[in-house]
Formats: structure tokens, sequence, C-alpha cells
């Protein structure tokens, strides 16, 4: 059953993740950093983007036992974050690449290929997810991208591929139509989300 639901998993990231992985861009990698510069009455100063950073009060605990779940997220979470990163990078890489191809055949191939060389590279990690971590992915895939998975698969694949995936995903207690309540349900993973991206955790 968790082989079943590894794949499950697998084949979900690998649905809207279509990116042909050729090679990380490394563009932005530089020996020297330039920083743009301002004269302000005479003087020139440099001129520094700071960005946003949202802060965020250590999480008050009721009881032990909302402690030890805190904890048990903090785990999910780290392990199915950088999954989540990672499909929202693909899918704008995917929409661009898509918007380039002549027609409706070199997508399907461009797809095919890509899936392919993903299955490869993400078939072994993802299968050791387990359910709960799995569920976690699918929040967290809605809160990176904006869109619950369902959606995501069924603008990509149609929506009797979609119809199909939640049908299964049912079975094990997955609902790729879960979405993220950063103010509700999901508060906490949003508390452990902020304290990860502030280095705090």
């Amino acid at each position: 059953m968790k082989f079943l639901y590894g794949n499950i998993l697998c084949l979900l990231l690998l649905t809207f993740c279509t990116d042909l992985l050729a090679q990380e861009d490394t563009t932005h990698i530089n020996k020297y950093n330039y920083l743009k510069s301002r004269v302000i009455e005479g003087d020139t100063l440099p001129h520094v983007y700071i960005g946003e950073v949202t802060i965020s009060p250590p999480w008050k605990f009721k009881s032990k036992r909302q402690h030890k779940r805190y904890s048990r997220l903090v785990i999910n979470v780290k392990k199915t974050l950088p999954y989540a990163r990672l499909a929202k990078y693909r899918l704008t890489v995917i929409a661009n690449t898509l918007d380039t191809l002549p027609n409706e055949r070199a997508k399907k191939l461009y797809l095919k290929k890509a899936e392919k060389e993903l299955f490869e590279e993400f078939e072994k990690p993802l299968r050791k997810l387990t359910f709960s971590q799995g569920r976690m992915l699918i929040k967290l895939i809605d809160r990176e991208t904006g869109d619950t998975s369902y959606d995501l698969i069924k603008d990509l694949k149609g929506g009797f591929s979609a119809f199909m995936w939640q049908s299964v995903a049912r079975i094990f207690g997955s609902n790729l139509k879960s979405e993220f309540d950063s103010e509700g349900d999901d508060a906490m993973i949003e508390h452990i989300v902020i304290m990860i991206d502030n280095g705090m955790l």
C-alpha cells in the first residue's frame, strides 16, 4: 500500500513539475557582487535592496500534545517544502517552455520526455515519504503555487486525469483538492514555514 501511495505522489509531482531538467540556471552566479549606487547631495552611496522579512513570535503551546504535534509538523514540513517549491519553479519553467513550442504534438513530446526524466530522478525519494508527508506535500503545493494539485493536473493533463488521480488519492485518505488555510487549520504549518525561512528552525 505504501509502495502504491509513493507512486501516486511521484506521478503527481511529475505531472505538474515537467521541466527537462537540463541544468540548473547558473547565470545568476557571479564572482563579484556589484551594487547599484545613488547620488545624494553630491555623495555616491551604495543602494542595496533588502528583501521583506516576516516577523513571527514563537508559537504558544496550549498543551504538551500540541507541542508534540508541532514537532511532528516541523519534520514533515522540512521534508516536503523543498518539493513544493521545486514544483513552483518547474511550473514556471514549463509554462514558459510550452509557450515557445509550435504545436500540440511538440508539447506532448516535451511533456512525455520530461516526465520520464523526472520519474527517474524523483521516484525513489518520493516513495520514502510517509502518508502524512504526502498530505503535507499536497497542502504545501497549494501554498506555494496558489493552485490545488487537482487544478494543476486538470490544467496540464485534463479533467479525466484529474478525476482519476483524485479517486486514487481518496482511497489512501488524501484529497488533491486540499487548500492551504494559513489563518485557520494550517496556521501552525504557516508559522513553521516562516520560522524555516527566517533560519530559526
